[in-house]
């Protein structure tokens, strides 16, 4: 049922400001409503679009942090005149530090739907507890214990309790259905909201998360070193490869889409060696021993000596398939995440691989905590203690969910299978853990795990986009469980926003395959295994 700010709305926003405790609300200002906009450029082709917004109340808030050396916590409340009774905390993404202010698009939402805020959810978003200045490593708040715990989790709680806490205050009472979305690290905070927090969220999308968090810094460092003198790979080599996998595995579906339908037999398939220089051969036409050792390295499991938190002593490898997408910021394949546009440097360069930054800034600031150590000569032996701390705090891998399941909490997870900043099989592992230990037809239950074949990591390169607000709302309040859904590629043009193709989403374990017709048709797929 819907809700209404009382009569005079501007009147209620104003009397928000203030606080109690450690929570301070800074400001609170009625917002006219406005149009959508559409930019000519942006790091993400979400990123281009601002939805259009209704008239609303926006909120901006801090909580004091316990050490007086730790940043405060800041947070964005947008609570619209006309309320659904639900609510919608966004996610954020890499080390954070930047105000998620809730007013995009949340993950994989289709461009030309009404914004979350439009359909009537208070929408809130956080700093996760640390400011980052530009010119300074993403990582160094992790130095300060308190801003650290907060990006591993108690930001996102402490800024949920104080939302619900507003939403009583301006519309006098609770919300009915609590929601939360994020990609990548917001991925990963929605996870640790349903392992660590289970009564706090009724559904949570977890798209692309960063759950095994210390395996990926990790892993994302073993990737730079190993490009760090012969074995990098120019652009011209990248294109080498990614055509070598279509070559190798696009028709396997039936269909010749330029597309790799089914990642994980193509893993097995495409063998890098094919490609290696004749003797004394080098060129943009070939690889040479080292380049290859990279490509392998890349796709092997990275192995720790002993154990991290939930007993996994590991990170999975990379896949293969969207090698080439190209690179714009976050956007792309090899170049935007492992290679860069230079070989890898020390300390990072702003040319670099974005695995390297992130890898490489972790591994001084987070795990030695030396911001001038030579990361050639990091040992993680030397460092195990610390390891143990940060996978507690940040590996979302716990794969009981069973007081989530209790209490009604759904969850959808997507992974993307061309995607170079985090690896797909870490969060496919997770999903198969949870089942393992809950059961098959339990977890089924109340959890979902879809696969998008040739999506990069912020949902470029093919279909990616699918409005899973709408498919989490059924699911908690309607009983409707998902099956396989419907993934749109959409032209970043509006008012339309046109359909350039659409696939089947398909629940893993299943894959499309081709049956007839046009192949930009999600009806010319059907998902099998």
């Amino acid at each position: 049922m819907a809700v209404t700010l009382a009569e005079d709305a501007e009147t209620v926003c104003k009397g928000l400001i203030g606080g109690t405790d450690a929570v301070k609300i800074d400001a609170a200002t009625f917002q006219s409503p406005s149009t959508l906009a559409v930019a000519e450029r942006g790091p993400t082709p979400s990123g281009r679009i601002t939805p259009a917004n209704p008239a609303f109340c926006k909120v901006l808030g801090h909580i004091d942090p316990v050490d007086r050396q730790a940043p405060p916590i800041k947070f964005q409340v947008n609570l619209p005149v006309e309320w659904n009774g639900r609510s919608l905390q966004y996610g954020g993404g890499g080390f954070n530090g930047a105000l998620i202010t809730g007013l995009a698009l949340p993950p994989a939402y289709p461009f030309d739907k009404p914004s979350p805020l439009a359909r009537g959810f208070v929408t809130y978003g956080t700093d996760s507890g640390h400011e980052s200045r530009p010119g300074e490593p993403p990582q160094l708040f992790a130095l300060n214990d308190e801003a650290f715990e907060n990006f591993a989790h108690r930001a996102y709680k402490k800024v949920r309790d104080a939302a619900v806490t507003l939403m009583q205050r301006a519309y006098g009472k609770k919300p009915d259905k609590m929601y939360f979305m994020g990609s990548s690290e917001g991925g990963r905070e929605g996870l640790t909201m349903a392992q660590r927090y289970p009564d706090d969220f009724d559904g949570i999308f977890a798209r692309v998360p960063v759950i095994n968090w210390v395996g990926l810094q990790h892993a994302g460092t073993r990737s730079g070193l190993v490009t760090m003198g012969e074995g990098w790979i120019n652009p011209a080599q990248v294109k080498l490869v990614g055509d070598a996998v279509r070559a190798a595995c696009d028709k396997a579906d039936g269909s010749d889409d330029a597309l790799v339908q089914d990642p994980v037999a193509c893993k097995a398939a495409f063998k890098v060696e094919t490609l290696r220089c004749a003797a004394g051969q080098s060129g943009d036409q070939c690889l040479t021993d080292p380049q290859i050792k990279a490509i392998n390295a890349l796709h092997a499991t990275y192995k720790f000596p002993f154990a991290l938190a939930n007993g996994l002593d590991d990170y999975p490898g990379w896949g293969v398939s969207g090698e080439d997408t190209p690179a714009i910021g976050p956007t792309g394949g090899w170049v935007a995440w492992w290679l860069g546009t230079a070989p890898p440097a020390q300390p990072p360069a702003p040319n670099n691989g974005i695995a390297w930054i992130y890898g490489a800034g972790g591994i001084q600031y987070v795990f030695a905590r030396d911001p001038k150590l030579d990361v050639t000569t990091y040992n993680v032996e030397h460092h195990k203690a610390r390891l143990l701390e940060v996978s507690k705090l940040m590996d979302s891998t716990d794969p009981d969910l069973s007081r989530f399941r209790m209490r009604g909490g759904r969850l959808i997870m997507l992974e993307h299978m061309a995607d170079y900043a985090q690896s797909p099989y870490a969060g496919i592992r997770y999903f198969e853990s949870v089942e393992r230990k809950m059961g098959k037809a339990e977890t089924a239950e109340f959890a979902r795990l879809y696969t998008a074949p040739g999506v990069d990591h912020v949902g470029s390169g093919a279909p990616a986009n699918v409005d899973m607000l709408s498919v989490l709302v059924d699911w908690v309040e309607k009983g409707k469980a998902p099956g396989d859904l419907e993934v749109s590629e959409q032209k970043v043009e509006a008012p339309s926003f046109a359909t350039l193709r659409a696939l089947p989403l398909c629940r893993w374990p299943a894959w499309p395959h081709y049956k007839a017709g046009a192949v930009t048709e999600a009806s010319s797929f059907t998902c099998a295994p």
